[in-house]
């Protein structure tokens, strides 16, 4: 009717985690300034509506109320069945109730990931340890916990470790010095309702295996063959060129032709007559004798010199 305001609309109840928050759009456009303020009440299964008294979400502004602000406050109980209602205010001027569907908050969360997850490498296996999106009453809700790996992503089929109720997950029988990739999934699972939330997965993050003594055993062994191989290779390689050009390396490597002493000093002092003193040496030497002995004669000449 015309008394009547415009009730707020599309109103929505996010449940993250530990999160309440009830947001809504008003009603009336932009640029309209007046001053309309809303107003939250709730109540519980079978029970009598009530202002809500965790928070200050009467009379406000805002189009928004969030029953866990600041985390100061753990807002309605979790397991308790909730009705929420609003409606506008201008005045004396009230719009209609506008009544949400009721929620539990273990039935409808959306469960984020793991809060923190520590990655272990060791021989042939990864240690991960996790720790739950928010705190629960263990006595009525428990986490599952599903880990999906895969070996370098793309190279295999991805596999999938749990639902597991432990904080520590083992993912054995993994090949050393590998890189796995993996997400971690937290479920929540309400024990007295046989419910299960499902959570959303963790960002990916990759970790190197390790090996035992033995693995490292063979790696050293096998690094010593194949390098001894090579060498045996390298040396191979060499012997060969030797042998078919070896003319070739002795020319690189012969040495170099060198000047005698004597034109070697003529160079550096041409005035001295070194080619006088070399041609007397030649024939010094060539005149030069010790003593002469007759070996042989023919029968005729022996004769004519005797």
């Amino acid at each position: 009717s015309l008394s009547q305001l415009a009730a707020p609309q599309h109103p929505k109840i996010r449940l993250y985690n530990l999160e309440q928050v009830l947001s809504w759009e008003s009603p009336f456009p932009a640029n309209d300034t007046r001053p309309v303020v809303y107003s939250v009440q709730y109540k519980y299964a079978l029970g009598k509506w009530f202002d809500v008294h965790m928070v200050n979400c009467t009379q406000i502004t805002a189009t928004e109320c969030d029953f866990t602000a600041a985390g100061l406050l753990k807002g309605f109980p979790l397991y308790f069945n909730v009705t929420l209602r609003l409606r506008a205010e201008l005045g004396e001027l009230v719009s209609a109730w506008v009544t949400m569907p009721w929620f539990q908050h273990y039935r409808n969360v959306t469960v984020g990931p793991p809060k923190h997850i520590m990655v272990t490498p060791r021989e042939g296996t990864l240690v991960i340890a996790v720790s739950p999106p928010f705190e629960v009453d263990t006595s009525m809700v428990t986490f599952l916990y599903t880990v999906y790996y895969e070996e370098k992503p793309g190279m295999q089929q991805a596999r999938v470790k749990g639902p597991l109720q432990s904080n520590f997950i083992f993912l054995d029988n993994l090949k050393p010095f590998r890189i796995y990739c993996l997400q971690v999934e937290a479920q929540l699972f309400w024990n007295n309702q046989k419910i299960i939330r499902p959570g959303q997965l963790s960002n990916t993050s990759c970790y190197e295996t390790t090996a035992g003594a033995h693995a490292k055993q063979q790696q050293v062994i096998g690094i010593s063959v194949g390098t001894l191989l090579s060498l045996l290779l390298l040396a191979g390689a060499c012997f060969f060129l030797v042998l078919k050009y070896g003319s070739v390396v002795k020319y690189l490597f012969r040495t170099p032709p060198s000047i005698p002493a004597q034109i070697e000093e003529y160079l550096k002092d041409p005035v001295q007559p070194i080619l006088e003193a070399l041609d007397k040496d030649i024939s010094q030497k060539d005149d030069t004798w010790n003593s002469v002995s007759i070996i042989s004669f023919p029968e005729k000449e022996r004769e004519d010199v005797l």
